[in-house]
């Protein structure tokens, strides 16, 4: 039992793994870290103490309204985005009991991202311009990925859903949905078109305190209730079976755990595009320090997740500058070999 601190209370108690805190701690730290490297790059460099300083309310004028209004509302959104996307897929890879699901390999965030592509599309006028705010995109995004999430459940529902069938249609709907996407960027102008390419890849840029603001609640919400249910997610593991023997409504908690899911990857996709891999790369890194219970791994595979965006975003807002890569691309770049790997590692 040295592995763990009990703490108890007249009322609750529970383990606290000491590698998992420390771990945590850790990765805490190099988030700041990178937060603050990340708020001093750009094209007016600022040293990182100064950019220490300015994140804590003690920098200059001008070096404050460089961060605060620019820089740091980019940094809060890659970092949310990748922890919703990673403890998505770390939530979808315990209900499914598979390794490589994730919310962009079962159609959510493609889902999502179709119904952003519809929005570019309909509301471009022959100007090449949106006849309405930029500000409903998300909006949209999210109704998308909420409808394919359910569409999933419910063509997946036959006396239950499994979780293989869970899957196979995820794969499917993905497929149809990536089609109907191309589809729209065809149809759609030449302006809707670069719009819908650049979102589909997954970008932080030019967002605002505004999109922070939007994006926060989803998942500040969804924390407290991972950690109530996080238990039943270790119980989803043990099969249906065994968990339908220990008294777990199967069906109902799959469907509670995929709406969440959905609300996490959701709300990431609608803010910051359909940045790929983040959620399969996110829980199996986590799970390799950490183990496969999902009390340490969820905190762990969000801290990772948004490390990842995090550092995607900075690579591509400086190793090609003046030119801006969107993140989503450096995310590619590392999760498709990663993923290829898995495939090839997983057996079955």
């Amino acid at each position: 039992m040295n592995k763990y601190w009990i703490l108890r209370s007249k009322k609750i108690s529970f383990l606290l793994d000491k590698r998992v805190f420390f771990l945590t701690l850790l990765l805490c730290i190099i988030t700041i870290l990178v937060m603050i490297v990340s708020s001093s790059v750009g094209e007016l460099h600022i040293p990182p103490l100064e950019a220490a300083k300015t994140l804590f309310g003690f920098g200059s004028e001008m070096n404050e309204t460089v961060i605060q209004k620019f820089r740091l509302p980019r940094i809060l959104i890659a970092f949310i985005a990748g922890a919703s996307l990673a403890l998505s897929g770390a939530i979808l890879q315990g209900v499914i009991r598979n390794p490589l699901a994730s919310p962009d390999m079962i159609g959510i965030s493609t889902g999502a991202g179709f119904a952003a592509v519809t929005f570019i599309t309909m509301f471009s006028n022959k100007s090449n311009a949106l006849t309405v705010s930029i500000h409903y995109l998300p909006v949209f995004a999210f109704i998308g990925a909420t409808i394919a999430a359910l569409f999933i459940y419910f063509l997946a529902w036959k006396k239950g859903v499994s979780p293989t069938r869970l899957v196979l249609i995820g794969i499917g709907l993905m497929a149809a949905f990536q089609a109907l996407t191309t589809l729209m960027i065809i149809l759609g102008p030449i302006y809707a078109a670069s719009q819908a390419t650049i979102w589909l890849t997954g970008s932080v840029n030019g967002v605002s305190w505004q999109d922070v603001n939007g994006l926060l609640p989803w998942f500040i919400l969804s924390l407290p209730v991972l950690a109530v249910l996080v238990r039943r997610l270790n119980v989803q593991e043990l099969g249906d079976e065994l968990s339908t023997g220990l008294g777990v409504n199967t069906n109902r908690e799959r469907f509670l755990f995929l709406m969440i899911c959905t609300a996490l990857a959701g709300s990431a996709v609608a803010f910051s595009g359909a940045i790929g891999f983040v959620g399969l790369i996110g829980p199996h890194i986590a799970r390799r320090l950490v183990g496969s219970s999902f009390g340490g791994l969820l905190p762990v595979s969000g801290l990772i997740g948004g490390l990842i965006v995090l550092i995607a975003d900075l690579a591509g807002r400086t190793l090609f500058s003046p030119l801006e890569v969107p993140a989503g691309v450096f995310t590619a770049a590392v999760g498709a070999p990663y993923f290829l790997y898995l495939l090839f590692k997983t057996n079955g």
